[in-house]
């Protein structure tokens, strides 16, 4: 076993947040809807629907692809990916094979570089739930989630440890977020992970780790699974080649099914969609609409309002809380307000959360340092008080001294309790001292 390590690839499935679902029109915002209440003969896979493919998925599905710096194929095409479940209602999931949408790009962890294999879109199932009526244990379906569009990212085997999984798929989190394509919610379904693992590509075998909904289970499952693999390769045998699911209430991963092959899916080109054909120009407009991704907005952070590594971690990892900051330094400048005063503000005193508007944000500040200055009439009374009281002062400013006026100046703020206007104040004294 010294001689072996973990080998790790991630496959992450995101729905994106299309009005309409993959290949029908109807509704893809399916979270805590009534079961089977936004489904149509397409995606109920009744016989003689057919599918139209969601242009806005496609072009998200490139976006996602280019921000990950992979190439684009100029010809796509669906394929049917064969395999019988329940929730799959046509026997078949329309999906990508041989000629995805998008191939290669990476991401790069503390780690390394990961490599991607692909980014392809596919539409997602529908849902069983479990549960007990009249006593007895049944399966329900709800088909609101099939069709929903479903960009599945797939790694290269290039990670090699539960912590580099983790940070990988984070990172990927924050990427589809700032792009605005989904919300990546794991509680809602939104996001889920998978992760196939093994301790050698040339061992014969991998171990497919199935719709794990959260970062912490990902480490979890990844570290228990090599841990009972390595056990099984120590006594001479090889693991079984399987999926596997992850089971937080005994903390282990257990049985679903003997991994599949692709020769299993049976894959053929869709018949009822024809290929797909991109133009450079196409792809390039599509490249346009990427905005400027978390790391580098952290770098700029750093450089130009010259936060802290720790501060711009943070405000980064929330896209509409980044958006704040900036715009907030944009109206802090007009006023010489330290960007990093605005940043300790809003990450130690949630400031930013009282105030939805960036202006008025800073505006409050802006009205919290400024004094109230005494009126100009009980300034001038003033000043003549300090000129009568201070007659040896004043003398000494008359045979040219100036160095006085710093003196005059602080007894009159004395006498006012720093109320007095620092500028307006010298002028009047020297007008009236005149």
């Amino acid at each position: 076993m010294r001689s072996f390590k973990p080998i790790i690839g991630l496959e992450i499935h995101v729905e994106l947040a299309t009005l309409s679902k993959m290949f029908c029109g109807c509704p893809a915002d399916h979270f805590g809807k009534p079961p089977n209440t936004q489904t149509c003969p397409t995606c109920l896979g009744l016989p003689g629907a057919l599918p139209v493919p969601n242009k806005k998925a496609i072009e998200w599905t490139i976006l996602v692809g280019l921000a990950l710096k992979g190439n684009i194929n100029k010809k796509s095409k669906f394929d049917r990916k064969h395999y019988f479940y329940p929730d799959l209602p046509k026997g078949y999931q329309i999906s990508q094979y041989d000629e995805p949408l998008c191939f290669g790009g990476y991401l790069q962890t503390s780690s390394g570089m990961v490599k991607i294999t692909r980014v392809h879109i596919e539409e997602d199932t529908g849902k069983l739930q479990h549960k007990i009526i009249g006593g007895k244990k049944v399966s329900l379906i709800d088909f609101n989630r099939s069709g929903v569009p479903l960009v599945e990212i797939v790694t290269e085997p290039d990670i090699h440890s539960a912590q580099e999984a983790k940070e990988f798929a984070q990172k990927l989190q924050k990427i589809i977020r700032y792009l605005g394509v989904s919300d990546c919610d794991m509680e809602k379904g939104s996001m889920r992970l998978e992760a196939n693992t093994s301790w050698g590509l040339n061992l014969g075998y991998k171990v497919e780790i199935k719709n794990i909904n959260s970062f912490r289970f990902l480490g979890k499952a990844i570290e228990y699974d090599l841990k009972r693999q390595k056990k099984i390769l120590e006594t001479g045998k090889t693991p079984q080649q399987e999926t596997r699911g992850w089971n937080e209430a005994k903390s282990e991963t257990v049985t679903q099914r003997y991994k599949e092959t692709a020769d299993d899916y049976r894959y053929f080109p869709e018949p009822d969609i024809p290929p797909m054909i991109f133009s450079k120009s196409y792809i390039s407009k599509i490249k346009s609409q990427i905005p400027m991704l978390p790391e580098d907005k952290m770098r700029l952070f750093i450089d130009k309002y010259g936060i802290n590594t720790e501060y711009a971690g943070i405000l980064v990892q929330d896209k509409s809380r980044a958006d704040y900051f900036e715009k907030a330094c944009v109206f802090a400048a007009k006023q010489s307000i330290n960007p990093k005063d605005i940043a300790n503000l809003m990450l130690n005193r949630g400031i930013d959360g009282k105030f939805s508007d960036p202006e008025k944000f800073i505006s409050s500040l802006v009205s919290k340092n400024v004094k109230k200055y005494s009126g100009q009439s009980e300034l001038l009374e003033t000043i003549k008080e300090v000129i009568k009281k201070e007659k040896k002062a004043v003398a000494d400013y008359k045979k040219g001294n100036d160095k006085v006026l710093g003196f005059l100046i602080g007894a009159l703020q004395v006498r006012l309790k720093g109320r007095a206007d620092p500028k307006v104040a010298r002028n009047e004294l020297i007008r009236l001292l005149k």
